[in-house]
């Protein structure tokens, strides 16, 4: 008899391994790997009206041809880089993913412009999650909110310890990266092949070169089979110079090169590979500013002392803090159920909305607030019209002008201007197949499928790029 159970045992797990054996060759035969690029502030404008701006940018224009895109993609509350990044890695709104604004919310500024760094406070599955559980390899360099992301098995996050210039930067900060990124030879051993690594935050021109650099050697020596890249440097041209200027069209136009590299040593590690050029938000020229901090403080919202010469401040008590991000701003109350503040805050902004000069487009409540899934712990929610951003000074006026030709963005993504990009290609993917405009959450579950992995939490159908 117990033989005989032992034969039984023996044909079950004989049957059960070949169970497991034709699920991985299923897998295997349905996914692809995936390389996805994020080319920061990349309107669509540029690849699909190129000629009107007088672009070159041939590859980016190939996908058109070669692979599938959209016309644009509504994008997330608000639309900055940190939190349009994690809803790329995981199909859902910042108040499900947790990452709200690319700084933290910081109502005494002691944080010294802490940004959102860490994937811990990632709440969503994210695609390196889903990946890496499933068995592919991963890899990741300068994507942001990737510090300590341990399912990125070859990771160089995006961190700085100052935003100064790299000229600026103590040269040993070197050595935060190096210890941030994985394997924990990682860094050291580039290094002493492709020369240092970015110096803090630089995001200019020079970094995307080493970025690129760096990436190329990762497919070549690693050969990931899903590989995220974020490339900031048109951002940063936009920012100073507005979008399509010719600071940001030049720079664009080396992208268009690096980004033919990164493409063609993903199919040469895999001809069925699947590349995604996508971007966080569209861009908008900038002409004036609105700064809240004085107005919250003359309303005794805020109890603050400042500097007369440095105009440091000190916040000694706060009722009510403007959290701004960039052409929007939430508005924080220290006790959620303080009804009185709340009707306080209220009666101030209803009364710097009601001056137009002001730039105030909306002022939205709770409920509003929620369905836009963007600050769910805010009370009130300042949209701004495009081309006005939101300040938090100590001092100076309540609007200002700009002068130059500064570009921004974290307006409402119901703005065309604020559209992102999405342009996909591969031997598996539809050819010049226009989707129209989407909607940012479409595109985890959209390389979920590929890569033949689940993502629960995204609600919305994966996009229709297979051929």
């Amino acid at each position: 008899m117990h033989a005989l159970h032992s034969s039984q045992r023996q044909v079950k797990y004989r049957h059960l391994a070949a169970l497991l054996l034709a699920a991985a060759a299923t897998h295997s035969a349905l996914a692809a790997s995936v390389l996805m690029i994020s080319v920061d502030g990349m309107k669509p404008e540029y690849v699909l009206q190129a000629d009107a701006h007088g672009l070159k940018v041939p590859f980016l224009r190939s996908m058109l041809r070669d692979g599938t895109y959209a016309d644009g993609v509504t994008g997330v509350w608000p639309t900055v880089t940190y939190p349009s990044h994690t809803t790329l890695l995981t199909g859902v709104t910042p108040a499900e993913h947790g990452i709200l604004n690319n700084v933290q919310f910081d109502p005494r500024r002691t944080f010294e412009g802490d940004w959102y760094w860490y994937a811990g406070a990632i709440k969503a599955r994210t695609l390196w999650q889903a990946a890496h559980e499933a068995g592919i390899s991963t890899a990741s360099v300068g994507w942001p909110v990737s510090v300590g992301a341990s399912a990125v098995d070859t990771l160089i996050p995006e961190y700085w310890r100052t935003a100064r210039a790299a000229a600026d930067v103590n040269p040993a900060d070197a050595e935060l990266v190096a210890a941030l990124s994985r394997p924990d030879t990682l860094l050291p051993d580039l290094q002493a092949r492709l020369g240092p690594y970015m110096a803090g935050n630089d995001p200019g021109p020079a970094g995307d070169v080493i970025k690129t650099r760096y990436a190329l050697e990762i497919l070549r020596s690693r050969k990931p089979a899903f590989m995220t890249i974020h490339l900031s440097a048109l951002d940063e041209e936009e920012h100073g110079h507005g979008p399509f200027s010719a600071e940001a069209n030049a720079e664009l136009e080396v992208l268009d090169s690096d980004l033919q590299q990164l493409f063609a040593a993903a199919r040469a590690n895999d001809p069925n590979a699947v590349a995604l050029v996508v971007s966080d938000h569209g861009f908008t020229r900038i002409t004036q500013r609105l700064n809240l901090l004085p107005e919250f403080i003359r309303a005794g919202l805020i109890e603050a002392t400042v500097d007369p010469q440095s105009h440091a401040i000190n916040i000694t008590s706060w009722k009510a803090q403007p959290w701004s991000g960039g052409g929007m701003a939430a508005v924080v109350l220290h006790k959620s159920a303080d009804a009185h503040t709340e009707q306080q805050v209220r009666a101030l902004l209803q009364t710097l909305q009601a001056d137009q000069r002001n730039g105030i487009d909306a002022i939205l409540e709770h409920d509003a607030i929620q369905q836009r899934g963007g600050f769910p712990d805010a009370a009130f929610l300042i949209v701004m019209k495009l081309g006005f951003y939101v300040a938090a000074d100590p001092t100076g006026d309540l609007v200002s002008e700009l002068h130059g030709t500064p570009g921004g963005h974290g307006f409402s993504p119901q703005f065309p201007e604020m559209r992102a990009s999405f342009f996909i290609a591969g031997a598996s993917i539809a050819r010049h197949r226009d989707l129209g405009v989407i909607d940012m959450r479409q595109i985890a579950p959209t390389v979920a499928q590929l890569l033949d992995v689940k993502l629960p939490a995204a609600s919305l159908a994966p996009l229709p790029v297979r051929q």
